[in-house]
């Protein structure tokens, strides 16, 4: 089974994209700047230091966003 902080970080993914989809719904961010958005928090982690554990994480999470933003699974692109 998956520990705490593994189900954490899949709801808050979860809950995240489905604000970014509804935020473009309903027309409040344009596809544009949602991927903006998931651009700078794939650079913020991409730039990120700390130990090699902490660098090692950062660029998971970095490629991870790199994988949604090459999806579309944030936004319905038409």
């Amino acid at each position: 089974m998956a520990d705490h902080s593994t189900i954490s970080g899949r709801a808050a993914l979860s809950i995240c994209e489905a604000l970014l989809l509804a935020l473009n719904d309903a027309k409040i961010l344009p596809e544009s700047e949602i991927m903006g958005v998931l651009k700078d928090a794939a650079t913020t982690h991409e730039l990120a230091g700390g130990s090699d554990a902490e660098i090692e994480s950062h660029k998971a999470v970095s490629a991870l966003i790199n994988k949604i933003i090459d999806g579309g699974n944030s936004v319905r692109r038409t």
